[in-house]
């Protein structure tokens, strides 16, 4: 049982520095966006200024969205404890079926860890959805999975 605590503790890891980097890329792409935006200077052609600036300001939007999502992705990952093991599965559950072994967290993919891999998905993604509340020895409609054990 520690050694799957470990696991959970280095896929829980892989989740935070994921979500930090998302964060970090997001984050310059918006400093980037905004000096380009006072940086933009009215030239002789004005409809040229006026599209260039609705463009950035579209790219802002899109950034702060994604922001948004990359900061509840954190909280998500805030609320996990991976000290708690139970039968039914939750988020912050090693799952071990018969198609794979997950990690329900964020949507990060597929994390390697001492040589094995591990599918690190959402509770909202159609995987996470199919595997919450489940217990040992239920199937899942997704890829006919059979659930073998829940760390």
């Amino acid at each position: 049982m520690k050694n799957y605590l470990k696991i959970k503790s280095q896929l829980l890891k892989e989740c935070l520095l994921f979500v930090e980097k998302k964060c970090d890329t997001i984050s310059k792409s918006i400093a980037s966006n905004k000096y380009d935006l006072f940086s933009e200077t009215k030239s002789s052609a004005g409809d040229k200024h006026e599209t260039g600036r609705a463009m950035i300001q579209l790219e802002m939007e899109k950034a702060g969205q994604q922001l948004s999502i990359v900061n509840e992705m954190n909280e998500i990952l805030q609320k996990i404890v991976i000290e708690d093991s139970s039968e039914i599965i939750k988020l912050g559950s090693l799952i071990k079926t018969t198609k794979g072994t997950y990690f329900l967290a964020v949507s990060v993919g597929q994390v390697k860890v001492k040589n094995n891999t591990y599918f690190v998905v959402s509770s909202k993604s159609p995987i996470g959805k199919q595997l919450l509340g489940k217990q040992v020895g239920a199937i899942i409609p997704f890829n006919k999975a059979e659930v073998l054990e829940v760390f």
